[in-house]
C-alpha cells in the first residue's frame, strides 16, 4: 500500500509544501513600482516577498520545494558584454521586464542582455539528494549559472526546463544564481505569439525574461521525471508511462489510483514502458461532469522505494464522428459534442504574460464557465501548467496553439489566388529546426492534461511551412489528440479540421467529407469602457466598435445568435473573441483589468443554451454557387422601380453566380463583374412558406442590400465576406415576406475596387 498525506485537501495526494522564500542579497521592491497604465483587481493580492507561491507542477507533485519567486537584482547589458560587476535595480520575478509588476517597465533591445542575480540556501534535510533548478518559461535564450559556474541553456519562451545543479553547489550556505536572457522579439524567426517592439493593433508589448516560477527541488539519484497519460475509453483504462532520470538499473513502478480517497485501481510495471490502470466503471471527464482521479506513483528497486510523487488523470477520449445527418462532428467520448469558447489570449495589462496571482490565472476561466462556454481556445500563447490543470479541475475544454513567428505569412498577395495555391513561408534550416523543438516540447509537457483536446501549429499562415509534415509529426507525438493543422486562411487539406476565420460572421467553410467544419475564430464586438481602456490617447480597436452595453449585447445577441444556422449546416464548433480586452484591442467578454464583465450573464447563458440545443436540419430554398454556378438575372444600369418584385425580364442579362471580378479560384467560373454598381435577383418556388429563414452571404463588395419579394430584408454596407466563406444570416423576422408559389430574393450592391464578389443563398432550418 502507498501511503499518503491526504491532509492537505488538494487534488492530488502528496502535500505541497511551499518553502519560505530566502533573501535575494537585496532590499524590498520599491511601492512605486506598482504604478503603472493599468492593474488588475488581483495586483493588489500579490505577495510582492513571494509571488506566485504555489505549487508549479501540479502534474507531478513533491513534498519538499523551494519557490525562488521574489525580488532579485537586474542589470541590462550589451550582448556580448560580460557578466555586470554592478546591477541597476531590483526587479520582481516572474514577471517580464516590461511588466508593471517587475518594476522595472523596460523592454531591452534585441542587441542587449537582461542579467539576474539572487542568493539562495539549501535547506540541510535535502543532503544527499541531487537539487534541481526549474524554470517555468523565461523568453527567449537563457543560460543559467551557480556560483559563476554555467548550469546549462535553453532557447525557447514558453516551455519548462531544468538543470541539475548538485555539483554547482559550494560548501557555503548562501548559493549565488544568476541568468541571462537575450530576446530578439520580432527581429527574428523564433515563436513570439503578439509581441512586438511597437504595439498596436492586435499587436501586443514584448515580454522578455522570467516569466514563470523559478524553483528548487530535491530528488534521489534515480528519480521520477515525467508522466504520460493515455486514455483507453473502451477499455475504461488509462496507460501510464513513467520517465525516470538516472540510470534506474532493475527498477519498478507501483501506480495507484484513487476517488474520493478510495482506491480504484493499482499495477506494476517497468519505467519507460505502458503500465495500464483499469478502473471499474470509470467515471469520465467531460466539461459538465470533469472527473479526475488521484494518482499515486512509487519508483522502487528490489522492494525499496527510491523515489515517489502524485499525480492524476482523467478517462476521456477525443475524435471525429458522423452524427445522424452525416455531418463530421467532434466527439468526446464518442458522442458529438459542440465545442463552443472564446479565443484566450492570456495578457494581463500588469503582468502581460503572468497573471499577478493563482486567484487571476483560475478567474478567467471561472468566467469562461459561467458564461456558458466550454471550452477556450489558448491563442499564441501557453500557460503556466497551473492554468490547465485548473481547467482539468474545472471543466474546460482546450484547443493549443503553437505561438507563431515573424516569417512572411503563407497566405494569397491577393483574393484572386486559391489559398491552397499561395506559397508558405521560407523558413531557414536554423528557424525550422527551433520551431520544431519548441513544438516537441510543447506537446511532450501539456499533453498530460486531459482537457487539452487539439494542436493548432499554425494561425492565419503565420510562418506556416511544411504543413504536411509538421502535421505528420505531432501526430507521432501525440496521436490522441486531434491537428487543426491551419486555423484560418491557408489550408492545405490537411489535419483534422477545415477552420475558417470571419468577422463578425458567423460563417463558414465549406462542408467537408472527411474533416470536421470550425469557425476558429469570429464576432470580435469592441465596446472601449472608460476608465478600464489600456491606451487614452490611441484608437481603441474592435472588428466592429459599439458605445454602450446595451448595444454591445443586442449585437452579441444578433451575431452569436446566427450559429443556429450554420450549426445546421454541419457547424461543429465556434470560437468567440475573445475572453478580455487586450492592450488596444477592445473586442473582450470583459475589461483588460478584468473589473468588468461586459455581458449580461443570464441572456448570454440563454442564448448559449439554444446554440448548444439546436441540432436542426437545414433545408435548401435558393442554391448558393459553393457547388455548382445557379442561374440568376442581372444588370449593370439602373433597373426600373420595383425591380427587387420580380417582373420582365426585359433589359435583364442572365448568368451564373458568383459575380466577382474574376475566377479566384474558390468557386466554378461565375459571371464576370466589372466593377461599379450592379443588381441581380432570383425568382424561386415554395410549396409553403417556411417558420424560418436563413441568408447564406458571399459579399466582398463596398455596399449592398438584399430584398425578399421587394422588401429590403439586411443592408451590409461596409461589411465584407468572402474567399470560400458565407456569412450566415437569420432572417426570421422576415420568413412572412414568403409565401406559397413563386418568390424573388434580389441584391444590389457595389464596389470601387479591384476585388468583388456576391453569390446568396437561402435555407429553412427544421
Amino acid at each position: 500500500m502507498i501511503t499518503f498525506d491526504m491532509g492537505s485537501g488538494l487534488r492530488w495526494l502528496v502535500t505541497a509544501t511551499v518553502a519560505v522564500a530566502l533573501t535575494c542579497g537585496c532590499a524590498p521592491a520599491d511601492e512605486a513600482s506598482r504604478d503603472g497604465p493599468m492593474l488588475s483587481n488581483f495586483a493588489r493580492d500579490l505577495d510582492r516577498e513571494l509571488p506566485l507561491p504555489e505549487y508549479p507542477r501540479p502534474q507531478l507533485v513533491r513534498g519538499q520545494w523551494q519557490n525562488l519567486n521574489g525580488p532579485w537584482e537586474y542589470a541590462i547589458t550589451g550582448k556580448d558584454a560580460p557578466p555586470p560587476e554592478s546591477f541597476d535595480g531590483e526587479i520582481l520575478v516572474p514577471f517580464a521586464a516590461e511588466s508593471t509588476l517587475s518594476g522595472v517597465q523596460k523592454a531591452p533591445t534585441p542587441e542587449q542582455t537582461l542579467w539576474y542575480r539572487r542568493v539562495f540556501e539549501v535547506p540541510t534535510e535535502w543532503s544527499g539528494s541531487r537539487v534541481l533548478l526549474h524554470f517555468g518559461a523565461v523568453d527567449f535564450h537563457a543560460v543559467a549559472y551557480v556560483n559563476g559556474e554555467m548550469a546549462g541553456e535553453h532557447k525557447g519562451g514558453y516551455t519548462p526546463f531544468s538543470f541539475d545543479v548538485t555539483d554547482l553547489l559550494s560548501d557555503s550556505p548562501e548559493q549565488e544564481l544568476s541568468v541571462s536572457v537575450w530576446d530578439p522579439t520580432d527581429t527574428w524567426t523564433q515563436a513570439r505569439g503578439k509581441q512586438v517592439s511597437d504595439p498596436s493593433g492586435i499587436w501586443y508589448t514584448s515580454v522578455t525574461g522570467i516569466w514563470q516560477t523559478v524553483w528548487l527541488e530535491p530528488v534521489p539519484e534515480d528519480s521520477i521525471a515525467s508522466l504520460r497519460v493515455e486514455s483507453d475509453l473502451a477499455a475504461g483504462a488509462v496507460d501510464v508511462t513513467v520517465r525516470t532520470r538516472g540510470a534506474c538499473s532493475r527498477c519498478s513502478v507501483r501506480l495507484e489510483a484513487y476517488r474520493d480517497g478510495t482506491q480504484v485501481a493499482a499495477a506494476n510495471g517497468e519505467p519507460g514502458s505502458k503500465v495500464r490502470l483499469t478502473v471499474e466503471n470509470p467515471q469520465l471527464w467531460t466539461p459538465d461532469d470533469p472527473n479526475l482521479y488521484d494518482l499515486g506513483i512509487v519508483l522502487a528497486r528490489d522492494g525499496q522505494d527510491l523515489d515517489r510523487a502524485a499525480s492524476y488523470f482523467g478517462i476521456r477520449e477525443i475524435g471525429l464522428g458522423k452524427d445522424s445527418r452525416g455531418f463530421t462532428r467532434l466527439t468526446l467520448n464518442g458522442k458529438p459534442i459542440f465545442m463552443f469558447g472564446p479565443l484566450d489570449q492570456g495578457w494581463w495589462p500588469d503582468g502581460l504574460y503572468t497573471a499577478p496571482t493563482d486567484d487571476a490565472l483560475r478567474y478567467d476561466i471561472e468566467v469562461t464557465k459561467q458564461l456558458g462556454f466550454n471550452m477556450a481556445r489558448k491563442h499564441v500563447k501557453v500557460e503556466p501548467a497551473r492554468w490547465y490543470y485548473h481547467c482539468d479541475r474545472l471543466g474546460l475544454l482546450v484547443w493549443q496553439d503553437m505561438p507563431n513567428g515573424n516569417l512572411r505569412r503563407g497566405q494569397p498577395d491577393s483574393l484572386l489566388v486559391r489559398p491552397t495555391d499561395a506559397e508558405d513561408a521560407q523558413r531557414p534550416e536554423d528557424s525550422a529546426e527551433q520551431f520544431e523543438a519548441e513544438l516537441a516540447e510543447l506537446i511532450d509537457t501539456f499533453s498530460f492534461f486531459p482537457s487539452v483536446v487539439m494542436w493548432v501549429p499554425f494561425n492565419e499562415g503565420w510562418g506556416q511551412y511544411d504543413v504536411e509534415r509538421i502535421d505528420s509529426a505531432i501526430r507521432q507525438w501525440d496521436s490522441t489528440r486531434l491537428v487543426n493543422a491551419t486555423s484560418g486562411w491557408t489550408d492545405r487539406g490537411i489535419g483534422d479540421v477545415f477552420d475558417a476565420h470571419m468577422y463578425p460572421g458567423p460563417g463558414m467553410e465549406l462542408v467537408s467529407e472527411e474533416r470536421a467544419t470550425l469557425l476558429g475564430e469570429f464576432g470580435g464586438l469592441g465596446w472601449p469602457v472608460d476608465g478600464h481602456l489600456w491606451w487614452t490617447d490611441r484608437r481603441n480597436w474592435g472588428y466592429r466598435t459599439y458605445f454602450s452595453r446595451e448595444e454591445l449585447n443586442a449585437r452579441y445577441q444578433d451575431v452569436v445568435g446566427n450559429l443556429v444556422g450554420p450549426r445546421a449546416q454541419g457547424l461543429a464548433a465556434a470560437i468567440y473573441t475573445q475572453t478580455t480586452d487586450v492592450e488596444g484591442e477592445v473586442n473582450g467578454l470583459m475589461t483588460y483589468d478584468r473589473e468588468l464583465v461586459k455581458f449580461d450573464v443570464e441572456s448570454v447563458l440563454a442564448l448559449h443554451d439554444r446554440i448548444y440545443a439546436s441540432e436542426g436540419t437545414a433545408r435548401t430554398l435558393v442554391k448558393t454557387s459553393e457547388h455548382s454556378p445557379q442561374e440568376w438575372e442581372y444588370r449593370t444600369d439602373q433597373p426600373q422601380e420595383g425591380w427587387a418584385q420580380g417582373g420582365s425580364s426585359e433589359g435583364w442579362l442572365s448568368g451564373p453566380a458568383p459575380f466577382q471580378s474574376g475566377n479566384d479560384g474558390n468557386f466554378p467560373t461565375g459571371t464576370v463583374w466589372p466593377g461599379g454598381e450592379i443588381w441581380i435577383r432570383k425568382p424561386f418556388d415554395l410549396d409553403s412558406a417556411p417558420e424560418n429563414l436563413w441568408l447564406q452571404a458571399y459579399h466582398w463588395v463596398d455596399e449592398g442590400a438584399v430584398y425578399i419579394n421587394g422588401t429590403e430584408v439586411w443592408n451590409f454596407e461596409g461589411t465584407r465576406a468572402g474567399g470560400r466563406h458565407y456569412e450566415h444570416r437569420n432572417l426570421s423576422a422576415y420568413a412572412a415576406e414568403l409565401k406559397a408559389g413563386r418568390n424573388v430574393i434580389a441584391v444590389a450592391g457595389a464596389f470601387g475596387g479591384d476585388l468583388r464578389g456576391m453569390d446568396f443563398g437561402l435555407y429553412t432550418v427544421e
